[in-house]
């Protein structure tokens, strides 16, 4: 008998475990943008859990692998891919960032998006060469790759390249855009946490430039 694909097994563990009713919820929430198998995120996790573990035991990443679950059609299995690449994130490696870049490109919303950032900063605290990257990023033509490069050092803390946030924040003022103007205020209020004065003079010194969204975010712990 031939042996399933990891994705066969993925795919299997999926189906068993979903719930019409909820999968109609999700498509709901998620403005009919994706399919849903129906799996809250524990019961997803669980699901595929041995599955990863076998992965790390492997020390590598199976791209082959990750690019059969992108494009099932059901939104869980992108969140696999965002997990297995979180889960095994000290396998990647600088040049896998134009892969993971393949997935920032499609099948965008914001859910999978503030997923990618996690292993390409991850990369980034390893590799200097996603400092430029991310410059590059910041002034791509679609805004989700600008919000990867907003978002890409949240919880960096004292670890933050204030020099790199600074750029790419004023790379971004003066957008209409919803999904980066919050996407700003997520990053000022996350390092307000580490260094509210700086926070407090980029906002005074861009004041004008900013969108009410995002000074309101990043000032919501700053006294």
């Amino acid at each position: 008998m031939k042996e399933i694909s990891k994705y066969q097994r993925l795919r299997k563990k999926l189906i068993e475990n979903s719930d019409p009713e909820l999968a109609r919820q999700m498509e709901s929430y998620m403005r009919n943008k994706f399919k849903f198998y129906g799996l809250k995120t524990p019961e997803r996790r669980k699901s595929y859990h041995d599955l990863i573990k076998l992965e790390k035991a492997n020390k590598k990443i199976d791209w082959k692998f990750l690019d059969q679950a992108w494009v099932d059609e059901h939104r869980e299995a992108q969140y696999f891919v965002c997990d297995y690449l979180i889960a095994l994130e000290k396998y990647l490696k600088f040049e896998d960032i134009d892969h993971i870049f393949n997935y920032v490109k499609s099948k965008q919303w914001w859910d999978t998006i503030d997923s990618l950032i996690k292993p390409i900063g991850n990369i980034g605290l390893r590799d200097d060469r996603v400092s430029d990257l991310m410059l590059v990023w910041s002034k791509d033509d679609d805004f989700w790759g600008r919000r990867v490069a907003i978002e890409h050092q949240l919880l960096r803390k004292d670890k933050m390249n204030v020099e790199l946030l600074n750029a790419i924040l004023e790379n971004n003022l003066g957008n209409s855009e919803f999904f980066i103007n919050k996407a700003i205020g997520w990053a000022l209020r996350d390092y307000s946490k580490t260094n509210p004065d700086w926070v407090k003079n980029f906002i005074s010194k861009h004041h004008t430039e900013m969108a009410t969204l995002s000074i309101k975010e990043g000032s919501k712990y700053l006294s």
